[in-house]
C-alpha cells in the first residue's frame, strides 16, 4: 500500500529539537512492512505562510499521490476538519490519526477531530470509553514501541560508558529532579534540548541508552504520568530502564524483572544506588527487557494493527461519497481570512502578552489564550478554517 504520512520531521517542527519520534519511528516501520511511504511536512511553519496554503497543498498531494492510507499526527488545528472531510468523503483513501498525550489532549483536541477520520488511535486505555461516549466508535487502543533499527543486545555493566544517563528535554520539573540526585551524590549525564550538553542526533540516542548502566525516564508531563515512547526505546536499545511509574506500565513489562520502577525521588535514589552496586542483577533485567521488546513491542507490530483497523473502519463507513476536488476548499479558504477585527484583537493581545511575558513568550501566550477560549466555547469550530487560533496566529 501507499501511505501518506502527514506529520512533522522534527519535534514541534523545530530542527533544533532533533527528529520527532513519530517521523523517526513510523516511517521506517511502514517501509519495513513493504509499504510505499510519502511524507507531507505539516509542523514546520516556515514552509507555509498560513494554514490555508498548508491545507491546499495537502489536498493537492492527496490528488497527486492517491494514497491507500492517509496517516496523520496532528499538533492541534493545522489540518482543517473541512480538508479531512473532503478527503474522507472522496473515498480515495482510508484516514487515520495517531493521537499523542490524550491524558489532556483528548479534551482539547482529539474529541473534536475524531469524527473527521475513518479511524483514531489512543495510547490511553481509559480514553477509549471517552471516545465512544462522544460518538467516536472508530477508536483503537495502541501504544508507543521501539524502532527495530535501534534494537541491540545489552552490554554488561562493566562495559558501559555512563553510570546514569537521561535523554530528554529539560522541561517540567526534570531539572529539579536531576539537581536532587546530584545533592544525593548521583551524577547524571543529561542529553537533550535545554541541558548544557544540548541535543544529540537521533541515531546517537540508543547508543547512549545502551552504554548506560542505568537509563532514567521521567513519566510526568501535563496532567497525569504518561507511558511514553522512552519506556520501550530504552530496553529495545539494550539499556536498563529505571522509569517513573505510569498507569498501565505493568501491562507491558514486569517490574523488577524486565525493567525497574520508582514512585518518588527517595525511591529513585535508593534504586540507583542498589543497581550500581549490583551489576549482575542489572544485567539480568536489561537482557529480559530487551527480549520482551524485540518480540512484542516494535513499531512494525503496532503499524500492522493500526493499518488493519483503519482499513476495516473504512469498509464499515457508510457515508456518502463526494467527488474530490481541491476547489471544494475554496469556501473554507475564504472563511480563513482574518479580517481587520481579528487582526486588531491579535495586536491588542500580543501587546499585553509581550508586556507581561516578554517578546519571546508574549505572542505564544496570546495564541494560547485564544486557543483555550476557542475549544472551550467554540468546540469543533476551533479546528475548522474559520477557527480563530489558526486565522490569528498562522505563524505559530
Amino acid at each position: 500500500m501507499k501511505i501518506l504520512c502527514v506529520l512533522g520531521k522534527y519535534q514541534y517542527g523545530d530542527p533544533d529539537r532533533g527528529l520527532g519520534t513519530e517521523y523517526a519511528a513510523f516511517i521506517p516501520a511502514l517501509k519495513n512492512l513493504g509499504h510505499e511511504v510519502v511524507h507531507f511536512e505539516s509542523w514546520d511553519r516556515n514552509l507555509y505562510p498560513d494554514f490555508a496554503r498548508l491545507n491546499k497543498a495537502l489536498l493537492l498531494t492527496v490528488k497527486k499521490e492517491t494514497p491507500d492510507v492517509l496517516f496523520t499526527v496532528q499538533m492541534h488545528y493545522e489540518i482543517w476538519i473541512e480538508t479531512l472531510k473532503i478527503i474522507k468523503d472522496s473515498g480515495i483513501c482510508a484516514t487515520v490519526s495517531w493521537t499523542t498525550d490524550d491524558s489532556w489532549k483528548y479534551r482539547e483536541v482529539s474529541r473534536f477531530i475524531g469524527g473527521s477520520y475513518h479511524a483514531m488511535t489512543t495510547t490511553y486505555p481509559d480514553k477509549v470509553m471517552c471516545y465512544k461516549r462522544d460518538g467516536i466508535h472508530n477508536i483503537l487502543f495502541t501504544h508507543w514501541a521501539a524502532a527495530s533499527d535501534t534494537l541491540a543486545e545489552p552490554l554488561k555493566s562493566e562495559d558501559c560508558k555512563y553510570k546514569v544517563s537521561f535523554v530528554g528535554a529539560a522541561h517540567g520539573n526534570r531539572t529539579k529532579r536531576i539537581e536532587y540526585l546530584k545533592k544525593n551524590g548521583i551524577e547524571v549525564d543529561c542529553f537533550g534540548f535545554g541541558w548544557p550538553a544540548g541535543s544529540i542526533p537521533a541515531h546517537d540516542i540508543p547508543v547512549v541508552m545502551r552504554n548506560s548502566i542505568i537509563s532514567l525516564n521521567f513519566s510526568n508531563s501535563k496532567g497525569e504520568n504518561q507511558l511514553k515512547a522512552r519506556t520501550f526505546e530504552v530496553p529495545g536499545a539494550g539499556g536498563f530502564l529505571l522509569t517513573e511509574y505510569a498507569n498501565g506500565l505493568e501491562d507491558y513489562y514486569l517490574e523488577g524483572q524486565e525493567i525497574e520502577v520508582f514512585h518518588d525521588d527517595a525511591e529513585l535514589v535508593d534504586k540507583i544506588i542498589y543497581y550500581l552496586k549490583n551489576p549482575g542483577k542489572r544485567d539480568e533485567i536489561a537482557t529480559k527487557g530487551y527480549e520482551k521488546t524485540r518480540y512484542r513491542h516494535t513499531y512494525e507490530n503496532r503499524m500492522k494493527d493500526i493499518l488493519s483497523f483503519t482499513m476495516e473502519c473504512k469498509e464499515k463507513w457508510n457515508g456518502k461519497k463526494q467527488n474530490f476536488s481541491e476547489a471544494s476548499l475554496d469556501d473554507a479558504i475564504q472563511a480563513h481570512e482574518p479580517g481587520r477585527v481579528l487582526n486588531l484583537i491579535k495586536k491588542i493581545l500580543v501587546f499585553f502578552g509581550v508586556f507581561i511575558f516578554g517578546k519571546k513568550r508574549g505572542p505564544r501566550a496570546a495564541r494560547r489564550l485564544v486557543f483555550e477560549l476557542s475549544w472551550r466555547f467554540c468546540s469543533k469550530k476551533a479546528f475548522s478554517a474559520s477557527g480563530w487560533p489558526g486565522r490569528m496566529f498562522p505563524e505559530q
